[in-house]
């Protein structure tokens, strides 16, 4: 992603409470085009620097991920310092709800890295403004169902424009990342008839895929499904994937995943187009998840969410074709696009408290 060294954020909030240990971060990017909507991120960041950079990177992603998919939502993500898998309390997520409810609907929250559907019921016990809730409490429970089947039209719109055809059967894609979202993604692959090689970190994850489906090829680390004879290359893991080595490296003739902020460097997307390797942005193709839990807040429903995450399927080859009209990388051409949409709301006022 490529962003204007003028641009946001509105709003960065600290919050802390001793009494359960939370550290939290939220930041705002936009609210030109309505509240800003992003998930929480729980993760064991080593400094409160990093974490705020992960804050400021992913809040200003969001903003033009909701921009480019047409909802009528700004930008924000929060994080929250600390393992999950230790440090998580119901008293902490309750109390990260008073947090984001004392943004009075300027923020709303989701499921991201390290908090699932259950711990938004808690925040929601303390907050209204959350979504991605379980079903049992009103919510369209967990967004990486169609958070990867909007990474899989990613993938047709690719296939399409690369290949002439959206047929997946026969490709090879290589998944780095088999969580929640590539385990849905490799669901789809399978039934399309593709070959798909995983790996991640956690060997735990890839003997889950695999009891499930057999046929999944395992490749021993990420360099190696990298430099691997794979035609498409799925990060879907933790930000950063794409740096000018791996780039140098990788023989996938199209790059399409779920993970957020892949380009370690805004002038990786230029190598990529030099190479003549497809980049399929990935706040683009990832926007199903975010299209769920907006749907949510209109009473949700699955088959209403699941057309409009169709439309990535479209809006894939709109962005490719003004890439190519332009003379462009296929992630200028997807922040043009956001940014276009995010200024003709210039004359909107910031969302006040609602």
């Amino acid at each position: 992603m490529i962003f204007s060294q003028n641009a946001g954020p509105e709003q960065v909030v600290f919050s802390q409470d001793n009494s359960c240990g939370l550290k939290a971060i939220i930041g705002i990017y936009s609210t030109a085009l309505g509240p800003a909507l992003g998930g929480t991120r729980f993760y064991p960041y080593e400094t409160e620097q990093q974490a705020l950079q992960d804050v400021l990177n992913l809040s200003r992603g969001m903003a033009y991920k909701n921009a480019l998919a047409g909802l009528e939502l700004g930008g924000g993500k929060a994080v929250i310092i600390g393992d999950p898998r230790t440090d998580k309390s119901e008293a902490l997520l309750r109390a990260y709800g008073r947090a984001v409810a004392s943004l009075s609907g300027r923020y709303i929250t989701a499921c991201d890295v390290g908090t699932y559907v259950e711990d938004m019921d808690v925040v929601a016990q303390e907050c209204e403004w959350v979504t991605g809730r379980s079903r049992a409490n009103g919510g369209a429970g967990d967004s990486s169902v169609l958070t990867a089947y909007g990474v899989f039209q990613g993938m047709r719109a690719s296939a399409q424009w690369l290949w002439g055809a959206d047929d997946l059967e026969g490709r090879h894609v290589g998944i780095a990342g088999v969580g929640k979202v590539g385990r849905h993604l490799t669901k789809h692959l399978l039934e399309a008839g593709a070959i798909v090689t995983v790996t991640d970190i956690d060997p735990a994850a890839v003997d889950r895929l695999r009891a499930a489906y057999p046929e999944v090829q395992v490749s021993r680390s990420v360099e190696t499904l990298v430099s691997g004879p794979v035609d498409v290359y799925a990060p879907c893991a933790l930000g950063g994937a794409l740096t000018f080595e791996s780039v140098d490296a990788l023989r996938a003739q199209v790059v399409c995943g779920a993970a957020n902020n892949q380009l370690a460097h805004p002038a990786v997307a230029e190598l990529l187009r030099n190479r003549g390797v497809l980049y399929a942005p990935d706040y683009l193709v990832n926007a199903g998840g975010v299209i769920q839990v907006e749907d949510e807040r209109h009473g949700f429903d699955f088959e209403r969410a699941k057309a409009k995450v169709s439309q990535i399927f479209a809006t894939a080859l709109s962005v490719f074709e003004l890439a190519d009209e332009q003379g462009v990388s296929p992630a200028l051409a997807a922040d043009r696009l956001a940014e276009e949409r995010i200024a003709g709301s210039a004359s909107r006022h910031p969302v006040e408290a609602a």
